[in-house]
């Protein structure tokens, strides 16, 4: 593609050279890059404008007091959302149906589901999010719930060229914020729910809402269609700004209009869920245990209704979805006949959700093990105990994913929420425990790394996962 096709407007005249790509880390330019020099919280990009030009760098993407020499100044006051605008011009096409989901808890869980729900519809479909790219034949991890630009919209557009034709795909608060998801058009979005993350970041719960927000205010195509769980606190203020934008309107939960939830019946392994579809109740038995699965399988079903699925090919195919990696997973069952299940419950909300969920299915008790992530929201860390120790009938506090803090100081922070729960360091030896101790009519819940591969400690990334753990524990 040729720069002066690709810019519209910038500062000065544009040169008639070849575009070969686009980079945000001035360490990946090459001749004829395009670069994007933001300022972040940690690092200015604008500091490294003169050695991206020096890599041969053919125009620059920055605020308007930024210094340019020896390339174009593509000068902008929002210079993210102007970089991803352009780099989407280069990048397409992507695929044909493209949809977003936001929330605090359930966005994992709801893309892939809906990828599931498109496959078994006949089309090639895939999932970008927490879990990586996500396919009918393969899965790939790219280390962010969303990756930045470059990445996203590379990975978009090599899915339409292997035929994807449908893709789902989570839109996190900091890609919102960061413009991270911008450029494609999106037909169809999604609000599961919000509670207390990343206040470390955001600030406040009304600026961690509002960066939800432009999803449906900005983000969405003007014809699109907008899928919300009711039943959250934040939900009306999410419809309102629907309405307010004219997007077509799908509502699901108990208090939903277009699949409303009538009634929720645990079952051995999963649940039985009445829900009136256009006045009549239908039954669904959706091979998913817990309230909050019962709510992203309806997100999922809204998506999918939203962009042109039939409601009797979507209930038919419910019936028959897989559980979601690392989201009550069960990993094992202990020579007692107790199960195991690993979660990725990280928030107040998402453990209270997981432990609800597990509850109907345990004769005896509730064993929950987790701990907090270092380096993020503090405040959540007690919190999270308070749950745990309200709902559980034993807690043990472990380890999760220090990064630079000292862990026993993040234990500390968390037994504030649970003086009473049993405090185990290494994630191993209280899994270990955990199962050990597991016997016949109870379960193991651990909860808060879900799928990850690693633990973080310093600088290093540990090999660990929940999963392989309680297996051979249970072993």
């Amino acid at each position: 593609m040729r720069l002066k096709h690709l810019i519209e407007t910038a500062d000065g005249p544009v040169a008639d050279v070849s575009v070969t790509g686009f980079a945000i880390d001035h360490r990946k330019v090459a001749p004829g890059t395009v670069f994007g020099a933001f300022r972040g919280a940690r690092f200015n990009g604008e500091d490294f404008i003169a050695e991206a030009v020096a890599a041969g760098a053919v125009a620059v993407v920055a605020a308007p007091g930024a210094k340019v020499s020896g390339a174009i100044h593509v000068a902008d006051e929002e210079p993210r959302q102007a970089f991803a605008r352009l780099a989407a011009k280069f990048f397409a096409p992507f695929p044909d149906t493209t949809v977003a989901v936001t929330g605090t808890n359930g966005k994992t869980s709801t893309v892939e589901l809906t990828r599931q729900l498109w496959r078994m519809a006949g089309f090639h479909a895939a999932s970008i999010g927490t879990l990586g790219v996500t396919t009918a034949d393969d899965q790939v991890s790219t280390g962010l719930t969303t990756p930045d630009i470059v990445t996203f919209l590379s990975n978009m557009a090599g899915l339409k060229k292997e035929g994807v034709s449908h893709a789902a795909f989570e839109a996190s608060s900091h890609g919102l914020s960061q413009y991270r998801t911008e450029g494609l058009p999106v037909r169809a979005g999604a609000f599961t729910n919000l509670s207390r993350d990343h206040l470390d970041y955001h600030g406040t719960m009304e600026d961690y809402f509002a960066a939800k927000l432009r999803l449906f205010t900005d983000v969405i195509e003007p014809d699109g269609a907008a899928v919300v769980w009711a039943d959250d606190i934040w939900s009306t203020k999410v419809i309102d700004a629907v309405k307010a934008r004219g997007l077509r309107l799908i509502s699901v939960g108990e208090t939903g209009e277009t699949l409303r939830l009538l009634n929720r019946t645990p079952t051995a392994l999963g649940q039985t869920l009445i829900i009136e579809v256009d006045g009549k109740p239908r039954e669904l038995k959706l091979p998913l245990i817990g309230a909050y699965q019962a709510a992203n399988s309806l997100v999922a079903a809204g998506l999918v209704i939203a962009t042109g699925g039939s409601v009797d090919q979507v209930f038919t195919s419910l019936a028959r979805v897989a559980p979601v990696r690392g989201r009550l997973e069960r990993a094992a069952i202990n020579r007692a006949g107790a199960p195991a299940y690993v979660d990725y419950a990280h928030t107040p909300d998402g453990l209270e959700a997981a432990i609800n969920a597990l509850r109907p299915h345990t004769d005896k008790r509730l064993i929950v093990v987790f701990g907090a992530g270092g380096d993020r929201d503090t405040g959540k860390r007690p919190l999270m105990a308070e749950v745990a120790a309200r709902l559980a009938d034993h807690v043990i506090v472990t380890d999760d994913n220090p990064r630079s803090e000292d862990p026993a100081a993040i234990r500390r922070d968390v037994l504030a929420g649970a003086p009473d729960a049993t405090e185990i360091g290494d994630r191993r030896s209280a899994i270990a425990a955990a199962v050990a101790e597991a016997g016949a009519g109870d379960i193991v819940l651990v909860a808060g790394k879900g799928h990850e591969q690693g633990q973080i400690v310093g600088d290093r990334v540990l090999p660990f996962d929940d999963v392989t753990v309680v297996r051979e524990c249970a072993a």
